[in-house]
């Protein structure tokens, strides 16, 4: 099969070679600055009939170079087929290019490791500055970045971290949901939930215990179970605990929705979508609106999650003062079991 060859990319010079002026003279017309430095209309109109005709685009290297800025922003996220991140992704996305900004995505699979790989190649890319929700136990080498570039968390706070943040709530309307629910199912009430050290684990399991507490209902050691956000870790934690009950459990919370879509995709592959499980969980998503198996959820703003970590980026980048370092957003929760009432504001 015959290679394809390559076309030259062209340049600035190669501009002002066919339009036979200097390169300095070429480089003004085409940043619009010909007026300015009384280049004439007849030589400006051939430079840029010739960029047109030519498809010139203006280096990115070399007009960060001349700026000290890339105009693009970083962001690191655990993985892009998760909902959640997926759309708050494509909200920063929009805001980006509404800008005049570009978004570089990394993803990094849950692993602390692979996070620093993506983060560095990110800096070595030179960008403006970091939006991350972090899997790493501490900020040390956040901090240091944050010495020459700033850096916003969203989603998830590390642990003893000063960084700027903007996460949703999710403590308050947890509690507020498993409240309603516990007074329905008091004996039998499981939690599903991602790592450990992660925040989003910590406070969705806080939220949890707390709404058991308010009905008056002794959370058992046994109804916590703890994996990892991957839908295949959803889908064994149900596995093995309908293979421990000999049936779904009466209630359960799922901790996100990867956890949700692999009890989903258990409960669908073995017949039990018709069982009278009780399910809810932490994150929404529209299509659960069309299931007939009805589930309570707690829903992110996303577009909030975006704007707002946007806004405080784009204001250190700017090197502006926050108003504040730290933006809890609050969670909405939707009901769709009949007979679930909220038992007030979240």
């Amino acid at each position: 099969m015959p290679s394809v060859k390559k076309s030259k990319r062209i340049t600035i010079s190669d501009i002002a070679g066919l339009a036979g002026v200097s390169k300095s003279t070429a480089s003004l017309v085409l940043n619009g600055r010909s007026k300015e430095y009384r280049v004439s209309d007849e030589t400006r109109d051939r430079i840029l009939a010739l960029a047109h005709e030519h498809h010139y685009q203006p280096s990115i290297h070399a007009r960060s170079l001349r700026s000290t800025r890339s105009n693009t922003i970083g962001l690191v996220v655990p993985e892009m087929t998760n909902y959640g991140f997926a759309v708050t992704a494509r909200e920063l996305e929009m805001l980006c290019r509404e800008a005049g900004l570009q978004l570089l995505i990394a993803c990094t699979d849950e692993n602390p490791g692979q996070e620093m790989m993506a983060v560095n190649s990110l800096v070595q890319r030179q960008v403006d500055g970091l939006i991350i929700a972090s899997c790493q136990l501490n900020d040390v080498e956040y901090q240091k970045i944050n010495a020459s570039l700033p850096v916003v968390q969203i989603d998830r706070l590390i642990p003893g971290s000063q960084l700027p943040l903007v996460i949703t709530d999710s403590i308050a309307p947890t509690a507020s949901l498993v409240e309603t629910v516990a007074r329905q199912h008091p004996d039998e009430f499981y939690f599903l939930g991602g790592q450990q050290r992660l925040s989003p684990t910590r406070d969705r399991l806080a939220g949890f215990q707390l709404g058991l507490e308010r009905a008056g209902v002794p959370c058992k050691p046994e109804w916590i179970i703890n994996g990892n956000y991957h839908p295949s870790s959803g889908y064994e934690m149900i596995a093995q605990l309908c293979a421990q009950l000999g049936r779904p459990p009466k209630a359960l919370f799922t901790a996100a929705c990867g956890l949700l879509e692999g009890v989903l995709r258990y409960l669908n592959q073995h017949q039990l979508m018709e069982s009278e499980i009780h399910l809810c969980s932490f994150d929404d998503h529209y299509l659960f609106d069309c299931l007939t198996m009805k589930i309570d959820t707690v829903a992110q703003d996303c577009r909030s999650l975006a704007q707002h970590s946007f806004d405080m980026i784009t204001a250190l980048i700017e090197e502006r003062p926050l108003e504040q370092n730290t933006l809890h957003l609050p969670g909405q929760i939707h009901l769709r079991h009949a007979g679930s009432k909220a038992l007030g504001p979240t």
